[in-house]
């Protein structure tokens, strides 16, 4: 094979990997994420790696509904007036089953303050797993069943939208974007994104 078709297959080889990195970075489990969403989301990422958005230049967040892993049918417009924290997980996820117990101690924490916590189980081929899940670590508050992630495409381009696995959003009293990571958190950090959402008027 001459050098000019090695190189050429190399460049090709190269940008097959690459673009299938891409691809896998952003359909399974990470424990980082990818910036941004597509046209100007008016967001600061902070130096913990959580993105935020001013309280008057935020877009608003897309009605969730559907069956949680328990069975039962939820939307969100029952939150309606109230803080809401969305956890993307799966029970397949490391990231995500280091973060689980931060966020059911935060949850605890804040719930008697009109903040509601919900899950978005994707990718799990049946809800058994992800009922294990939630068993093993404590997990009290609801989670959408998503096993093909329609939830997350409910939210727009241009959004704060969750990008990876585990990804978190923070929804003010609005209904509309404050807050993403596209990361696991400690218990810490998560206290950081609810924070300043609760003290807005």
């Amino acid at each position: 094979m001459s050098a000019a078709r090695r190189a050429r297959s190399r460049t090709a080889l190269l940008a097959a990997a690459s673009a299938a990195a891409a691809a896998l970075a952003l359909s399974a489990c990470t424990s980082g994420g990818t910036s941004g969403g597509g046209g100007d989301t008016n967001f600061v990422t902070g130096s913990n790696g959580i993105d935020t958005v001013a309280q008057g230049k935020r877009a608003a967040a897309p009605e969730l509904s559907g069956k949680t892993i328990d069975g039962k049918q939820l939307s969100t417009t029952a939150y309606k007036g109230k803080i809401v924290v969305i956890n993307v997980w799966g029970s397949w996820c490391p990231p995500c089953r280091a973060e689980a117990k931060n966020f059911q101690t935060v949850y605890e924490d804040v719930k008697g303050q009109g903040v509601e916590f919900l899950g978005i189980n994707t990718r799990d081929t049946s809800t058994t797993p992800a009922k294990a899940f939630e068993k093993e670590f404590g997990v009290t508050y609801p989670s959408l069943y998503d096993p093909t992630g329609k939830q997350m495409l409910r939210f727009g381009k241009g959004t704060l939208n969750p990008q990876a696995i585990p990804s978190t959003l923070v929804i003010d009293r609005d209904g509309k974007i404050a807050a993403r990571a596209l990361q696991p958190l400690s218990e810490e950090t998560l206290r950081s994104m609810i924070k300043p959402v609760l003290a807005e008027k």
